[in-house]
C-alpha cells in the first residue's frame, strides 16, 4: 500500500491544476500574441493547438504522474530506469524559473501598494526603471540590493514555503481554493469596470477582428503553439507531479479537458479586460489601439499604471484590483513551480516533506536575491527567455519523443487513462503526440536556435546572453544528469501495490 499524500477532492486536484496553468503569460503574454498573429482568426489555430497539443500532453503527464505515482524523477524512472534525468531536467527547470517568478509578484505585491495613491506618478516607464528597480546602466553590473524589490520578495516566499509546508491537502488545495476563485472575481470585476470605458469597443475591436489572411503564415501557427505550451504549465514537472496525489480512481482525461478549456477561457477574459482598457488609452492619446499594444513587462508595469492615471474615477481601486490579480496568478503558479523540487528531493533522498521544502525552498528564496539587485531585471528577461525557449520547449520536445517514439510507452499509457476515466482517447491522442507535436515543437526548436545564432536577443552583450541565458539552460541539462546519477533507496523504484491493481 501506498502511503502518498493525495487531494482532499477531484475540485481541489482541478483547482490545483488550473491555478498553475493560469498564470502572469495569461494576462500579459495572451493578448499580444493574438492580436500580432491575427487577432479574432489567430483563435483557429489556438483552439487547434489546443486540441492537437495542449490537452493531449496534458493528458499525457497527468496519466504518467498517475500511474507512477511520484514526483517527476520517480514517475520517470519508474517508466524507465534511463529516463530519469528527464523528470531531474524539468525539475531543474522548474527552480530556475522559481527565482525570478517570486521576483515579478514581488513587485506586483509593490505596486498594489503604490495604487492607493498612484505612488508610480505620471512618468510610469521613469518610476519602474529608475525610482523602483533602480537599474543599472549596464547590464550584469549586479550593484546593491534594492529595498523595495527586497522586502516584498521576502513576503513572497513566506507565503509560498508557508503554504508548502501545510502540504498538499491543507496547504496546496486549500491556497488553490482560496486564491483561484478570487482571481476570477476580482478579474470579472476588472473585466465589466473596462467594458465601460469610453473606447472600449475599439480595443475590442481590434483583438477580435479577424485578419483571415495571416492564417497562411506559419509563424502564426507556430505562435499559438508556442502560447498552448507555454501556458498550460507542460513540460516543467508540475502536472506529473500534481497528477501523482491524485487518488487511483481519478478521471484524467476529463481532468485534462477541463484545465485546458478552464486556462483558455481565462486567457479570452484576460483579452477581453487588456484590450479594453488599452482601448481606452488610445482614445485618451489620440492614437490606434496598435500603438499602445504591449506584452510583459510594460504592459503590466508601465502601460497599466499610465492607463489608470488617466481613469475618470475608481482609478485607485482598479489599481489595486489590476495588482491583486497578478499577485494572486503569481502565487498559484509559483506553489505548483516549488512543489516539484520539493517532491523531487523528498523521493529521491528520503527526507521528510518539512526538510526538503528548507533544503530546496529555501535555496531558490536566497538565490532569488539576485534578482532584487540593480540588474534584476535584465537578468529576469535574459534568463526567462532562455529557460523558456531552451529549457521547457527543448524538455517538451525530448519528453513526447522519448515516450513515443523511443520507448513506444503510447500504448500503455493510453490504456492506463483509459481504465479511469470516461472519455476514452483514441488513435487522435497517439497520432497529435506522435507526430503533430513533435513536428511542431522541433520546427520551434530549430527557428528559435537559428534566430539567436544570427542575432543577440534584444542586442545584449554576447558575454551576457552567454552567461545568464546560454548557461542557465545548459545548468538546468546538467543538473538533471548530477541527479540522477546517485542511486535511489531500495525498493524505491517499486510502483505502489494500489498503482499496481489501476494498471492492471
Amino acid at each position: 500500500m501506498e502511503n502518498r499524500p493525495q487531494w482532499g477532492s477531484r475540485a481541489g486536484f482541478i483547482l490545483a491544476a488550473a491555478g498553475s496553468a493560469i498564470g502572469l503569460g495569461n494576462i500579459w503574454r495572451f493578448p499580444s500574441t493574438a492580436f500580432q498573429n491575427g487577432g479574432g482568426a489567430f483563435f483557429l489555430p489556438y483552439l487547434f493547438a489546443l486540441l492537437t497539443a495542449g490537452i493531449p500532453l496534458l493528458i499525457m503527464e497527468f496519466t504518467i504522474g498517475h500511474k507512477f505515482r511520484g514526483s517527476a524523477p520517480l514517475s520517470y524512472a519508474r517508466l524507465n530506469r534511463k529516463l530519469e534525468w528527464l523528470g531531474w531536467w524539468q525539475v531543474a527547470i522548474s527552480f530556475i524559473i522559481s527565482i525570478y517568478y517570486a521576483a515579478i509578484v514581488a513587485w506586483a505585491m509593490s505596486y498594489t501598494v503604490f495604487s492607493f495613491k498612484l505612488g508610480w506618478g505620471k512618468n510610469t516607464e521613469s518610476f519602474l526603471y529608475n525610482d523602483y528597480l533602480h537599474i543599472a546602466k549596464t547590464p550584469g553590473e549586479i550593484g546593491s540590493l534594492v529595498p523595495g524589490v527586497l522586502i516584498p520578495l521576502i513576503i513572497v516566499w513566506v507565503i509560498t514555503l508557508g503554504v508548502l509546508f501545510k502540504g498538499v491537502k491543507k496547504g496546496i488545495e486549500v491556497a488553490n481554493k482560496i486564491f483561484l476563485p478570487t482571481l476570477i472575481v476580482i478579474f470579472m470585476v476588472i473585466v465589466i469596470r473596462a467594458l465601460t470605458l469610453d473606447g472600449a469597443v475599439e480595443g475590442l475591436n481590434a483583438f477580435f477582428k479577424p485578419n483571415w489572411d495571416m492564417l497562411t503564415e506559419g509563424k502564426v501557427w507556430v505562435a499559438a503553439y508556442g502560447q498552448i505550451f507555454f501556458s498550460l504549465s507542460i513540460a516543467f514537472a508540475i502536472m506529473v507531479t500534481y497528477s501523482s496525489y491524485l487518488p487511483k480512481k481519478s478521471d484524467i482525461t476529463n481532468n485534462a479537458f477541463i484545465t485546458g478549456f478552464g486556462n483558455s477561457a481565462f486567457e479570452l477574459l484576460a483579452g477581453i479586460g487588456v484590450f479594453s482598457v488599452l482601448g481606452f488609452m488610445a482614445q485618451q492619446q489620440g492614437v490606434g489601439v496598435d500603438e499602445v499594444v504591449k506584452g510583459g513587462v510594460g504592459l503590466a508595469f508601465v502601460v497599466f499604471p499610465q492607463i489608470i492615471n488617466q481613469f475618470p474615477a475608481f482609478n485607485e481601486l482598479f489599481g489595486v484590483l489590476f495588482f491583486l490579480s497578478l499577485i494572486l496568478a503569481g502565487l498559484t503558479s509559483l506553489i505548483s513551480i516549488v512543489e516539484t523540487f520539493v517532491a523531487g528531493v523528498q523521493d529521491k533522498f528520503n527526507v521528510s516533506r518539512t526538510k526538503s521544502i528548507m533544503i530546496g525552498g529555501g535555496l531558490a528564496a536566497v538565490l532569488s536575491l539576485l534578482f532584487a539587485t540593480q540588474s534584476g531585471l535584465f537578468f529576469l528577461d535574459v534568463v526567462d527567455y532562455f529557460i523558456n525557449n531552451f529549457g521547457v520547449a527543448l524538455a517538451g520536445l525530448v519528453e513526447v519523443i522519448v515516450v513515443a517514439w523511443v520507448l513506444r510507452e503510447l500504448n500503455s499509457l493510453q490504456k492506463h487513462a483509459n481504465s479511469v476515466s470516461d472519455i476514452i482517447i483514441g488513435s487522435w491522442w497517439k497520432i497529435c503526440l506522435g507526430v503533430v507535436t513533435p513536428l511542431v515543437l522541433g520546427y520551434m526548436m530549430f527557428d528559435n536556435i537559428r534566430t539567436n545564432i544570427k542575432t543577440n536577443y534584444e542586442g545584449y552583450e554576447t558575454s551576457f546572453i552567454v552567461t545568464y541565458g546560454w548557461m542557465a539552460a545548459l545548468l538546468a541539462i546538467l543538473l538533471g544528469i548530477v541527479f540522477s546519477i546517485s542511486k535511489w533507496k531500495k525498493n524505491a523504484l517499486s510502483l505502489p501495490t494500489d498503482s499496481k491493481e489501476v494498471s492492471s
